[in-house]
């Protein structure tokens, strides 16, 4: 399958997941919805990506494993501390601290603790394979991947929708460098 093909289906997927919860008729129904797409989003994007031959340009060095966990755990460290300082700058332009998209999160892990597998496992799978590696792949099939990394990182902030898009936009840039 082309990385054209993989891109397109994963990203027709995340659409799906994140829509879904528009058909429920309750909010009880809603959470629920919402991590079921959101986990079974995510199985299908791993079994997509596990079917997938063609490599983007930078994923074809082969790293160590002891590589992959060294960036991984240092990449935690990195990426709080890259929020940190982006909050700091984003407080002093005047953007509020506190994270609508956060307190909404947590509200409905508090009512619903289930929603805690949406919220911190599908959601985030499916956005690594849509931010990382689907957007990022279609601009590289063409030698942009800067553009690719740029435009995902953009998207990714707006996806968030809660004020704080140079910090998201950071992060995103961020994780498609680590990654």
């Amino acid at each position: 399958m082309s990385i054209q093909k993989y891109s397109l289906f994963t990203i027709l997927l995340y659409i799906i997941a994140f829509f879904s919860p528009i058909f429920a008729t309750t909010s009880q129904a809603s959470t629920t919805t919402t991590t079921v797409s959101y986990l079974l989003g995510a199985v299908l994007m791993i079994l997509l990506y596990s079917n997938q031959v063609t490599k983007l340009t930078f994923e074809n060095d082969h790293s160590s494993l002891v590589s992959v966990l060294f960036w991984g755990i240092v990449g935690i460290f990195l990426a709080i501390f890259l929020q940190t300082l982006i909050m700091q700058v984003e407080q002093f332009f005047g953007v509020p601290i506190e994270s609508q998209n956060t307190q909404n999160i947590i509200r409905l892990v508090l009512q619903q603790p289930l929603f805690a597998l949406a919220a911190m496992v599908g959601g985030p799978i499916m956005e690594e394979f849509v931010f990382r590696r689907a957007l990022i792949g279609i601009f590289d099939s063409y030698s942009l991947t800067w553009l690719g990394i740029i435009i995902s990182s953009l998207i990714f902030a707006f996806i968030h929708q809660d004020g704080h898009l140079l910090l998201y936009f950071s992060l995103g840039f961020f994780f498609s460098l680590l990654y």
